[in-house]
């Protein structure tokens, strides 16, 4: 399936099913890592809004903006992501869970590829609106949607065999 199909099936039919779709695709370590580039691509682009924003009403420069968001999202963000796997897959090693590091890391990186339609729409409403209840209200929605992505995730990757 392409990756729109599988996002919108993710939200239509839950993230379970698709999961384990992805899982039986067998370890493909450069699939996990596109999807993490691409989530993090997705969330500089939903930054550009907000920093424009920012830039026209202080009066200052973009591109230096610019630069620290690409930086962040596309050099260090991916780092922290790989740190965050390996910690819920140690957690979920406590609680019994019998899955691999792999299968932590695509459950994470796809839950946050799956919720950037949330995460471009909260970038619309701050560059738009700015802050207030609609971007505290959009914000919160995609909180609730990767987590409850991530949960539902992790819990079939770490599943007992």
């Amino acid at each position: 399936m392409a990756v729109s199909s599988d996002i919108a099936a993710t939200y239509v039919r839950g993230p379970g099913s698709v999961m384990r779709r992805l899982l039986s695709a067998g370890q493909r370590e450069d699939r996990a890592l596109a999807m993490l580039m691409g989530a993090c691509v997705l969330a500089f682009v939903s930054r550009w809004p907000a920093l424009s924003r920012q830039a026209h009403l202080d009066g200052t420069e973009l591109n230096p903006a610019l630069g620290g968001a690409l930086f962040g999202w596309l050099f260090v963000a991916p780092l922290m992501f790989y740190g965050i796997a390996a910690v819920s897959h140690i957690f979920a090693r406590v609680l019994g869970g019998r899955g691999t590091w792999y299968g932590a890391r695509l459950a994470l990186f796809w839950s946050f590829l799956a919720s950037t339609p949330l995460i471009l729409l909260n970038g619309l409403v701050a560059g738009f609106i700015g802050s207030g209840p609609a971007l505290s209200l959009v914000g919160a929605a995609w909180i609730a949607a990767f987590l409850w992505f991530w949960i539902r995730c992790l819990t079939i990757a770490e599943r007992p065999a």
